[in-house]
């Protein structure tokens, strides 16, 4: 419990009160050192005079509000009115007690305040314990996200040819697997093949197949990936490095419909959705004569592309509340969250890795935590510390270094409406507020619809 109480009396009596009672209590004589303290430390219960010296206890409610997990909240002050009661309980309070304090009183508010914050806590588990899943393993209720869900929706029910892009770790697989567990094909198969993780010697064998004989070392026959996928969906991650040999194959197999096995005469039809992706511009290599411009235009019947997870900064809380779900029941620890520092963190960085880095570093803060929050020191140094290349902020003809090492506008733009979010936990309104936009422009921004 933090207590917040200028009057040195009356903070020694509610400290031992309230440690008698059995809470462990950390008091502080000001708002400021209660907001310093607040991003250092989690804590269960706030209980804060509305008077104090400086900023007052609603500037450490408002603080306390954009917390996760929020704590409960008990406001005190000796000017009691009907009026400051309402507006500290509009604000978030929950409950509010006037001065002198009933010690006893206080400790049941307290014992009450813990109990509905507890059974809060538990329904909120249960319903993302029901959702966890997300829509077919993604995750997110950011506009950008929630458009992505509608589209794989729509796009589901067509069997053409599907093109996935974006950059690496932001979860394409996942797009091509939503595709297919959408109806109609979801009672198919799913197979998976990184065409750029195999030899271009060996990619036309495992696509395709071959005879028995078709090469050294070929004694039986086999049922390429095609065939294997026969009635399901059939996904080709890092299509932009397929070897034009197998480019020329594929977009005939695309218009026909038929596979032919390596060392076969016989053609086999086959009923296969694709689904192709690439973290790669595909015009920049048609340009180079890398990849076949008419293969492109068969593979993007339908283009999907799945935005990055800067691009989408009120989905890192939920996904990292996902992550840590995950971490907890795996490693079988306790894991109530991460510490507002922590948080802040991760709401301002870049994430070049999207998801994939994020679930890594919640999975290496997570073992790294010595207690059950994550704090920010259980965060890599790339998070912590802005290394020593990275670009500027304003001019400085000391050390202006090249042209990469500068943000444009579209950037700086965009990380200073990150970090806002930050400070404000999330909170769009303040966020808005402070940015002096309205809030529709702040949501058309944080879409990046600039």
């Amino acid at each position: 419990m933090l207590v917040v109480e200028d009057d040195p009396g009356h903070r020694s009596l509610l400290d031992e009160e309230l440690t008698d009672a059995g809470y462990a209590v950390h008091a502080v004589a000001s708002a400021e050192d209660a907001l310093q303290v607040m991003g250092e430390r989690s804590f269960a219960l706030i209980v804060s005079d509305l008077r104090l010296p400086g900023a007052d206890g609603m500037a450490v409610l408002e603080q306390a509000r954009s917390l996760v997990p929020a704590p409960g909240f008990i406001m005190l002050t000796g000017f009691g009115t009907i009026d400051q009661a309402v507006h500290a309980l509009k604000a978030g309070a929950d409950d509010f007690l006037t001065k002198p304090i009933d010690l006893e009183h206080l400790r049941l508010a307290a014992d009450r305040v813990l109990q509905t914050r507890r059974l809060r806590a538990e329904v909120q588990q249960y319903r993302e314990a029901l959702g966890d899943r997300g829509f077919h393993g993604m995750h997110g209720r950011s506009p950008a996200m929630l458009r992505l869900f509608e589209l794989i929706r729509r796009i589901a029910r067509s069997d053409g040819s599907v093109l996935v892009s974006g950059e690496s770790g932001t979860g394409k697989e996942l797009v091509a697997r939503a595709l297919h567990e959408e109806i109609p094909r979801a009672s198919g198969p799913f197979v998976a093949i990184n065409c750029a993780g195999i030899p271009e010697t060996l990619l036309e064998s495992e696509l395709l197949g071959h005879a028995a004989g078709a090469f050294s070392g070929a004694r039986g026959a086999r049922k390429g990936l095609f065939l294997e996928a026969d009635g399901g969906t059939l996904f080709l991650d890092e299509i932009g490095e397929m070897p034009a040999a197998m480019q020329t194959k594929l977009l005939r197999l695309l218009q026909d419909g038929r596979v032919r096995p390596v060392g076969s005469n016989e053609e086999v039809a086959t009923d296969v959705r694709i689904v192709a992706a690439t973290h790669r511009d595909l015009s920049e290599l048609m340009r180079e004569g890398d990849f076949r411009e008419d293969l492109f235009y068969r593979l993007e019947t339908f283009q999907i592309e799945v935005p990055p997870l800067r691009e989408r900064g009120e989905d890192i809380e939920r996904l990292v509340r996902h992550f840590l779900r995950r971490q907890a029941a795996a490693r079988e620890i306790p894991l109530r969250g991460l510490a507002p520092d922590a948080l802040r963190l991760l709401l301002g960085y870049r994430f070049p890795g999207n998801v994939r880095e994020l679930a890594s570093l919640v999975e290496r803060a997570a073992t790294l935590a010595t207690g059950d929050v994550i704090q920010a020191e259980d965060l890599p140094d790339r998070v912590r510390e802005e290394p020593g290349h990275a670009r500027r902020f304003a001019a400085d003809p000391a050390g202006a270094g090249s042209d990469e090492q500068w943000y444009t506008l579209e950037e700086l733009e965009a990380r200073y409406i990150r970090q806002v979010l930050a400070h404000t936990g999330g909170n769009k309104q303040r966020a808005a507020r402070i940015l002096g936009i309205g809030r529709k422009t702040l949501y058309r921004k944080l879409d990046g619809d600039t």
